[in-house]
């Protein structure tokens, strides 16, 4: 049998280190961190786990210190590649490329590996910031600027920090994730506000629909929360938007291609 007829190993990325097989842990950096149950040994050891959060925070944010003006582009990772939302990505993040934008994603399969694509055809950054989960391995082979990390709150701290937009696709919990707590992060006044844009109206219209006619007519948020993104069902509107509301803050990619090439 030849080296290449071996069936392919499980794969686990955890920071700098590449387990495979039977080398792989049965727990997650962030369940181990998370789990109070068991011996009080969580005592001496989550000290010192804090010494490995400093530095995945250290090595996220010295790799994007130079990062320039860019966007997050947010997903299911379960998006098949001949799916209309893969194929609205890939063009979304080609456009945002071609207006100057990096293209930040989760690093991942379905629309992060969509938007990793488009933005790395259409020459520009395409950054992936992945992590350490039990049902996924490695970043997607169109990042050329990435990162995998241990702990997802450092992760989402690193999305925030380097990003001037957020464009959320069809998704699960994970992007549902991390559209709530952007919205509450400019809600709250924790962040400066930036564009948060919800692609396809048909898949988020029941949210809002919830949001507007439960959430809203019981007081638990405000009339003027409901401005704080915009739903589209057009790439280049996209675009338009994050251009236009960075003119209007003074913001200005770094090298927008003006022939579109």
């Amino acid at each position: 049998m030849s080296g290449n007829s071996q069936p392919q190993r499980k794969v686990r990325r955890q920071g700098p280190v590449t387990l495979r097989g039977t080398q792989i842990p049965a727990t997650t950096a962030d369940q181990r961190l998370l789990d109070r149950r068991g011996p009080s040994d969580w005592v001496h050891t989550d000290p010192w786990r804090v010494m490995r959060i400093q530095a995945e925070f250290v090595e996220g944010f010295g790799l994007l210190a130079e990062l320039g003006i860019a966007v997050s582009v947010f997903g299911s990772a379960r998006t098949p590649r001949d799916s209309a939302e893969y194929k609205m990505a890939e063009r979304i993040a080609g456009e945002l490329s071609h207006a100057g934008y990096a293209v930040i994603t989760g690093g991942g399969p379905g629309i992060m590996e969509a938007a990793n694509k488009g933005a790395a055809e259409a020459g520009g950054v395409s950054v992936g910031l992945g992590i350490e989960l039990p049902m996924e391995s490695g970043l997607n082979d169109y990042v050329n600027v990435g990162v995998e990390f241990r702990y997802f709150f450092v992760r989402k701290t690193v999305f925030v920090k380097y990003s001037q937009a957020f464009v959320v696709l069809p998704g699960g919990f994970g992007t549902l994730d991390e559209l709530f707590e952007s919205l509450t992060l400019v809600a709250t006044n924790k962040i400066t506000r930036f564009p948060i844009i919800l692609v396809g109206s048909s898949y988020w219209s029941g949210l809002l629909g919830w949001l507007r006619e439960t959430v809203q007519v019981e007081g638990n948020i405000y009339d003027s929360e409901l401005d704080l993104f915009t739903v589209t069902d057009d790439p280049d509107e996209v675009v338009k938007i994050i251009l236009e509301a960075h003119a209007e803050a003074g913001i200005a990619p770094p090298r927008p291609d003006t022939d579109g090439s």
